[in-house]
Order: C-alpha cells, then structure tokens, then sequence
C-alpha cells in the first residue's frame, strides 16, 4: 500500500510542475500549445480521481476500524467489570472456606478428647458404667447414648469435610474462571494496541492523499486557467484575422469553397458539404431530425446515419468515437468535442452545430469553446 502510495505522489507531483508557456506567435502554436496543457490537465484529474478513489478506499477502512476498536474497547471493560465480580466471590469463597477449615478442625479436636479419654479410662469405666446401671433398661439406654455420642461426633466430621470440600472447589473454580477472564482480557489488550497503531497509520495515509488532492487540485486550477488564457488569445487572433478578411466575425453561412479546399477526404468534405445544408434549422432537446429540430448530438448522430455511420447517442459517448486527432489537424467531417456538446467541422477553422434554441443549427468558429477533443469517424 505505502509504496502504491509513493508512486501516485510521484506522479501527481511531477504533473503538477506548471510550465511557463511560450510565447506562441500563430494560432497553430497557440494550440498545439493548448492540447499539451489540455494533456496535461486530463492527465493530473486522472490522477486525482486515482487519489480521491485511494482515500475512499482508507477512509472506508478507517471506518471499519473504528468500529472494531469501539467494540474492543467495550469487550475490555465488560471483562474488567467481570474480573472484579470475581475477585469479590474468591474473597466470599475464601471466607467461607477458612470458617468450614475451623469448624472441621474443632470437631476433630473434640473427637480426638473423647477418644482419648476412652483410651485412658479404658475398658473398666464402660464396665463400671454398666454396673452402676439400676436396670437392663438403663444399661442399654447408656450403651445407646454412647454409639449416639460416638455416631454423631462422626457425622459432624463429615459434614465438616464435605463443606470445607466444597467450598475449597468453589474457591479452586473461581481461580480458573478469573484466570480465564485475565487471559482473555490481556488478549483483547494485544489486540486493541495493534489496532491503534494500525489506526493511526490509516489515518496518516488519509491525510497525507488529502494533502496531495488540495495541492493538486490547486494546480489543475491553474492548468484550467493557461486554458482559457490560451482560448482568448485565439479567439483575439482569430477575430483579427476574420475582420482583416471579411470585416466581421459573425458567421452566418459559409462559402463552400472552404470544404472543398481543406485537406481531407472526400467523404468527409461530402459529410461537411451535406451537414450545412440544415443551417437555420431548430434546435430540439432530445431530437434527432435534421429538419424538424435536433440537439447538438442528435444532429451529428443524423448527419452520420445518412452516410450509414452509427454513433453513440449522447456527446459524451461520441467524444470515445472513432479515432483521436489533434485539433492541428482536423478535416472537414471531423467531431469536435466540447464540455457537454458536440459540432461536425467543416474546413477553415469553423464548424456546423446544433447551438441552442435561441440560435438553431448554425455555423460557428471552432475555438469559440475549449476543445476537449477532435475524433475521426471517417
């Protein structure tokens, strides 16, 4: 990624080196040298579009990670929560367990008591203890009190046991479980750091392609302007020229010498020659009658259908017909391409369009708009 990144900088950056033009002394220099800077323009927007595409692509990203990250940290402090739960049940089991300990212990010390004093009394104090007896019913009765007195000090030690048992293997899982929660925590930990060195690398890229898109938007600004400043300077020459021969620069018919002394083909001058004929026809959005209204592609879409040629519909999609020419070179049939419009070119520096609906259809000098592009069908 970061070295695709180093290559579209490289590129933007040396794109965006503006040279000083050359003072052009004829309208050909002046626009060959527009093409160049027309050239360049395209080249640079492409690379911004590159750019804008690679940073929808991180920021997207960054969102993702975001998001992970808000989960993490939720995770971490649900975990923290559940560890300090458990350490209060292990300090609750522990209690519990230390108690049980002590119950157990003590019944086992008075267990050891009676035990020994049977030892050292021995068998004769049982025996004295019977004989004293007033009855058969008060021997066994004495008898029946010891095994009581002897079962129940057994059953209490057991009881003891069981729950001191219990108790140590609830305190043992509890250690397990928060050990558990411990582990997966530090876990989530590793993760949530990874994540925000991972993060802020993202968001470093981020800024630095929205530095480089400012920074090159700026100079396509200036590439824009060399444009225009190069399309008045041969509108200003042209217009002298105009007057110089015809003492206007309003074109409202042309004579059709000018077709058939360019340089061309001849089934592109027989396109040019048969296109000028519906000059003062309407202007229709969305039409494609050369007699009863056209817009500017459905004119030269017309046009063409007449020859057997069939275009693309819209202006943008004739702008990828046919063949690239430069403008230097253009024929009579030849389309000349513009934001958003389109005419067919005649010979002479001028072309036949569908202008609006004001006007009509109409012939106009070629350079009256930026050229974005000249294609040969033809």
């Amino acid at each position: 990624m970061k070295k695709r990144i180093t290559c579209i900088l490289l590129s933007i950056i040396m794109l965006i080196v503006v040279v000083d033009p050359v003072w052009a002394t004829t309208i050909s220099d002046i626009k060959k040298d527009q093409q160049r800077t027309q050239a360049q323009l395209d080249e640079i927007n492409d690379q911004i579009d590159s750019a804008a595409g690679e940073l929808e692509v991180v920021e997207e990203e960054i969102g993702e990670m975001d998001s992970a990250l808000v989960e993490i940290i939720a995770s971490v402090s649900i975990l923290e929560d559940e560890i300090l739960e458990k350490e209060d049940q292990i300090v609750v089991a522990q209690a519990d367990y230390e108690v049980a300990k002590a119950e157990e212990e003590a019944q086992y010390e008075a267990m050891k008591l009676r035990i020994k004093f049977m030892y050292e009394k021995g068998d004769d104090s049982y025996l004295q203890l019977f004989l004293e007896a007033q009855s058969i019913t008060d021997m066994l009765t004495k008898a029946e009190y010891i095994e009581k007195l002897y079962e129940y000090d057994r059953k209490l030690l057991t009881d003891y046991q069981n729950i001191k048992d219990e108790v140590a293997a609830l305190w043992n899982t509890l250690e397990d479980e928060k050990s558990e929660l411990e582990a997966t925590k530090c876990e989530y930990d590793e993760e949530k750091a990874a994540l925000e060195v991972a993060l802020e690398e993202k968001k470093a890229v981020s800024d630095n392609y929205e530095t480089q898109i400012a920074k090159a938007q700026q100079e396509a600004q200036a590439y824009k302007a060399k444009i225009k400043n190069q399309t008045a300077k041969i509108k200003q020459l042209e217009a002298a020229a105009a007057a110089a021969a015809a003492a206007t620069n309003k074109v409202t018919k042309v004579d059709a010498s000018i077709i058939t002394n360019a340089t061309g083909s001849a089934l592109g001058k027989e396109i040019a020659t048969y296109a000028i004929q519906f000059v003062g026809n309407p202007y229709v959005p969305g039409g494609i009658s050369l007699t009863a209204g056209a817009d500017c592609s459905g004119f030269t879409y017309a046009v063409y259908k007449a020859f057997g040629y069939k275009l693309p519909r819209t202006s943008t999609e004739q702008r990828s017909a046919g063949v690239a020419v430069e403008y230097s070179n253009a024929q009579p049939g030849d389309l000349i391409c513009y934001a958003g419009h389109i005419g067919i070119y005649i010979g002479g520096g001028m072309i036949v369009h569908a202008s609006s609906v004001k006007t009509g259809i109409k012939i106009s000098y070629a350079t009256y708009r930026t050229i974005l592009g000249v294609r040969r069908i033809v």
